[in-house]
């Protein structure tokens, strides 16, 4: 068929770790083909959306339609069939680059410990790999996003390498945390992100556009598109608008070919010798779950029931003051500095950790300030000099901070097709069961606890905490990785234990979710699994 797609290794999805498999893979002259179900996007149009949108939230700039729906924050209803108890609060998109368009840019690496949760603190599951068999691929992971932070301090996970690039530098709000705090356990530490601290590689150094989220307006900040872009130039094609729907096994276990649809209402097949999931962890069990043949009865790779399953994220506590002094928020990143020495301990037998990330958005993430200050401010009857004067005492001294809190796996926790309300492609929409529980519940206890502290150091008053926990856009599990083929979707190199030619990429792999932000380790995992498909394919 004039449709049908051919290539060495077939990878759907064009985030950072399918993009950075497929500019690795096409760099060494493999045939390589990405399907991606949603189209690129325009930089400049992108942010005009931004700027006109009456509710800015992560995905303002990139709106679903109806070829390549996603979730919205505002409405978790809208794409989600939540079945709670509670609702689950992170999202994604479906674009060229992927996520990554909308992602805060945070790069830290997990801790040694993290790997080893069940075995040293009686929670979860360890990893079948240890941070030592990770750390170089950090190091190779930190190079091609281009990860700028200060090599003097590990944040907990040893260093074998220097950051490319210097840190970005800390606010003059990330420095009053830092005097307040000095002395306390509470340690005031640059955050390592994959956004330009100078020039490199044609991407200008970030000027604090203060809309990391939801896009960066001139690339300081790394995307997928810039390992696209690299796969592309290298020999790879992408096909854009192209939706995967059903993954087809052949007698001999392993993966014939991949059926796709596109937005022009055609279809077709992917064929090729290695086939790589890349979709991120609600697409990716959605893929699976929907290949339901007289081999996989209960959809692919899933001979274990694990897909779908252990659905996490770092629900997050969010809490919001007034500083004594005047701090200048609304300014630079969104965020620049955090505490990360509090991600690991004997408290973990009990509850969950957290890391706190310093905000330097005031109060936008709670309230929508600034212009909710200032609408608040006139409806108390202020005008003139004297609300001009109320909104410039306010605003200087927002501050906030949002404790990422440690989830365990939870085989409950999970997500489904709701077939009775399918795509326009025929595939259920993601049906969601998710609960937060009591070992989380009382990490957010901790935080709160925290947080009195860190403000009361402040000298802040009007101390408000979220009663909600907030999603933090980290969607975690749902194919995890193990040794044993009957609790695991795959193995130590993102093998399919079921099909010996299938790999899946991401965060849905995690087997536990730790408390750093997931990118840096998706992108280090998938460098590590590139020598593993390169085996497949002459194997």
């Amino acid at each position: 068929m004039a449709d049908d797609i051919s290539a060495d290794v077939i990878i759907v999805g064009s985030g950072i770790s399918g993009a950075i498999m497929a500019a690795k893979l096409a760099a060494e002259g493999i045939k390589v083909a990405i399907l991606e179900a949603g189209k690129s996007v325009d930089r400049q149009d992108a942010v005009e959306t931004y700027w006109n949108a009456l509710i800015k939230v992560p995905e303002c700039p990139y709106p679903p339609v109806p070829q390549a729906m996603h979730p919205i924050s505002n409405d978790l209803d809208f794409w989600y069939d939540q079945t709670g108890p509670d609702k689950f609060a992170s999202t994604y998109i479906k674009v060229v680059g992927g996520t990554t368009w909308h992602w805060l840019g945070t790069c830290l690496r997990l801790v040694p410990n993290d790997f080893r949760l069940k075995s040293l603190y009686g929670q979860g599951v360890d990893w079948p790999i240890s941070y030592d068999d990770l750390e170089p691929f950090y190091g190779q992971a930190e190079d091609e996003i281009g990860v700028a932070g200060d090599s003097a301090a590990d944040l907990g996970s040893p260093r074998t390498t220097p950051y490319p690039m210097p840190e970005i530098p800390q606010t003059y709000l990330d420095k009053a945390y830092f005097k307040a705090l000095e002395g306390t356990i509470y340690d005031v530490r640059s955050t390592p992100q994959g956004r330009n601290s100078e020039t490199r590689e044609d991407r200008p150094p970030c000027c604090g556009n203060a809309s990391c989220i939801p896009i960066c307006p001139i690339q300081a900040k790394y995307d997928g598109t810039v390992h696209v872009e690299r796969a592309v130039a290298a020999g790879a094609t992408l096909h854009e608008a192209t939706t995967a729907v059903f993954v087809e096994v052949g007698a001999d276990r392993k993966v014939s070919a991949i059926r796709f649809k596109r937005w022009d209402g055609s279809e077709g097949r992917a064929t090729g010798k290695v086939f790589v999931l890349a979709a991120h962890a609600i697409e990716i069990p959605r893929l699976l779950l929907n290949s339901t043949s007289e081999a996989t009865p209960n959809g692919a790779a899933n001979s274990s029931d694990q897909v779908g399953r252990n659905l996490m994220d770092h629900p997050t506590q969010l809490s919001w003051a007034l500083a004594k002094d005047a701090l200048y928020p609304y300014r630079g990143p969104l965020s620049t500095s955090g505490i990360e020495n509090l991600r690991d301990g004997d408290f973990r037998k009990d509850r969950g950790a957290f890391r706190i990330e310093i905000g330097n958005d005031g109060w936008s993430w709670p309230t929508g300030a600034p212009i909710t200050t200032a609408q608040d401010l006139a409806t108390q009857g202020m005008r003139g000099e004297a609300l001009d004067n109320a909104l410039y005492f306010q605003t200087a001294r927002h501050i906030r901070l949002a404790s990422l809190v440690e989830q365990p796996p939870d085989p409950e926790n999970r997500v489904t097709l709701d077939t009775e309300s399918p795509d326009i492609y025929g595939v259920g929409r993601p049906k969601i069961a998710y609960r937060i529980d009591d070992y989380t519940k009382a990490g957010f206890k901790a935080s709160v606890e925290a947080h009195d502290a860190i403000f009361q150091k402040l000298g802040a008053t009007e101390v408000k905490h979220s009663p909600e926990a907030q999603g933090a856009g980290h969607i975690i599990g749902t194919a995890r990785m193990g040794a044993d083929g009957k609790t695991a979707v795959v193995d130590a190199d993102l093998r399919s234990h079921d099909h010996p030619n299938l790999f899946v990429l991401g965060s849905a792999v995690f087997p536990t979710s730790a408390t750093a932000n997931p990118t840096l380790t998706i992108a280090a995992m998938a460098i590590r699994a590139v020598d593993a498909v390169k085996a497949t394919l002459t194997g």
